[in-house]
């Protein structure tokens, strides 16, 4: 009797009924988390007022809770394959409905902060594990596809948030922003039931690598978000992120399977898909940081213009993922991944060097490009560092693949950041600019696989 066979949840993928209940919990879940950070940043002016503290203190209302999720991804990841996946899975979903109600029930900004913390650590634990339970709930060679619908769902949320946060509040008062997040993460809770529950390893997670982890992440994000205010604070910073990072390698890079995903990074394939996934991001981010001060500041137009002129993006992110999915089942990812990065470069070079005035549909235009081509890269690239690990890494592949998207928009918000203050007015179009030359780098950097190699299934590299 093989193993897949004498326990179900190691077979390739769960039966039709028991897999859509599966997968409507893992898509539902990571939209609750990409919705509440995109409502939370509209909310911020309306929350800094109903709580009497300044913007800069309300910031805090955001920063905590992507503190919490960063520097807990890769924790959890480990946690969830020594644990179980669908165990930590749901507690980190239920810790996000508790923390949920906290939040519509704080009274004041420690309170809700307080409670923002223990939201990030819940969703730190779902987005961390979501890649690696898809991976036993869709047979291997439908892993695309699910990839596509994940990437679906979160340009979906990604593109809804601005504006179903505003109609929140147009209706009610900001806790309501939080509060309805409670009966569908109650839902959430009671589908996870149908994940799949393949057994743990048992294997100890080491207190110290989590410390030295949280110390490498949590300084590098607070570094950039002080970098422009307070250069030398932000220096020293991110050299306790370096430290710690170097510290960590050295503790975890003989174990076998380490906290930092170090033999997976050894693996080719893995390796060049995670330093295409931070191009590309980094891309995204110079892009979405960039191409609102362009439109406001640079072309005089209002924020909620902006809105509109950028939702195009994600709007066609959730068509072009799910038909890269499919297209991953016929032809070669580093071939799509490249064609991905070249359209996304071309876009972003567009919208830098295009004289816009009055008429900005080429930038409706440009902004579909990047979309399609972001939608085309980064479902392939997602199933090639997913199926490159072997099946009882897939918790570590998940959390290396989160944080490798987190890492790239970091850097992208470093950099533009670094351009505003060294060539003031034109940063934006040089920020899109630099995004072109890393989507480009996205899609090169892809088609170094196909020398490399071949991955897992007719996707192949």
């Amino acid at each position: 009797m093989t193993a897949a066979s004498s326990h179900p949840d190691l077979a390739d993928g769960l039966p039709s009924p028991r897999r859509i209940v599966a997968v409507v919990a893992l898509l539902a879940a990571i939209v609750l988390a990409v919705l509440d950070g995109a409502i939370a940043n509209v909310a911020l002016p309306t929350m800094s007022g109903a709580l009497r503290v300044s913007p800069a203190a309300a910031i805090w209302i955001v920063s905590a809770y992507q503190l919490a999720l960063v520097v807990t991804l890769l924790p959890f990841a480990a946690l969830g394959e020594s644990l179980g996946y669908r165990r930590v899975f749901t507690a980190g979903v239920a810790t996000f409905t508790l923390a949920s109600l906290l939040c519509a029930l704080a009274p004041n900004l420690p309170t809700l902060v307080a409670a923002r913390v223990l939201q990030g650590l819940g969703a730190g634990a779902t987005m961390s594990l979501m890649a690696a339970l898809l991976r036993f709930t869709y047979p291997q060679r439908l892993m695309g596809r699910a990839i596509g619908w994940n990437a679906m769902a979160v340009a979906l949320a990604s593109a809804t948030g601005p504006t179903l946060g505003a109609a929140i509040l147009h209706a009610a008062s900001w806790p309501w922003l939080f509060a309805v997040n409670v009966p569908i993460g109650v839902l959430v809770l009671l589908a996870s039931r149908a994940l799949p529950n393949p057994p743990g390893s048992s294997r100890r997670i080491d207190g110290w690598s989590a410390l030295l982890n949280a110390l490498a992440f949590g300084p590098l994000i607070i570094g950039v978000d002080r970098l422009t205010a307070a250069p030398l604070e932000a220096a020293a910073l991110f050299g306790v992120a370096a430290a710690s990072l170097t510290l960590l390698i050295r503790r975890e890079a003989p174990r076998p399977a380490p906290l930092i995903p170090l033999d997976l990074l050894r693996q080719g394939p893995i390796r060049l898909s995670v330093i295409a996934s931070v191009c590309a991001f980094a891309a995204q981010m110079l892009a979405f940081v960039g191409l609102p001060f362009y439109l406001q500041h640079g072309l005089g137009r209002d924020a909620f213009t902006t809105g509109l002129l950028m939702t195009p993006w994600p709007a066609t992110v959730a068509v072009a993922a799910p038909l890269s999915a499919r297209l991953c089942e016929r032809y070669s990812t580093a071939t799509l991944c490249a064609i991905g990065g070249i359209a996304l470069a071309l876009g972003l070079g567009l919208a830098a060097a295009w004289p816009l005035g009055d008429n900005l549909a080429p930038l409706v235009a440009f902004n579909m490009l990047s979309g399609l081509g972001f939608g085309f890269f980064q479902t392939p690239n997602n199933r090639n560092m997913l199926l490159s690990a072997p099946k009882a890494r897939a918790g570590a592949a998940g959390g290396l693949q989160a944080t490798a998207r987190l890492f790239g928009q970091t850097n992208g918000a470093v950099i533009t950041a670094l351009l505003f203050g060294a060539v003031g007015a034109a940063a934006p179009r040089v920020a899109l600019g630099v995004g072109a030359a890393f989507a480009l780098a996205a899609g090169l950097i892809s088609t170094m696989r196909r020398a490399g190699g071949g991955t897992p299934g007719p996707g192949g590299h």
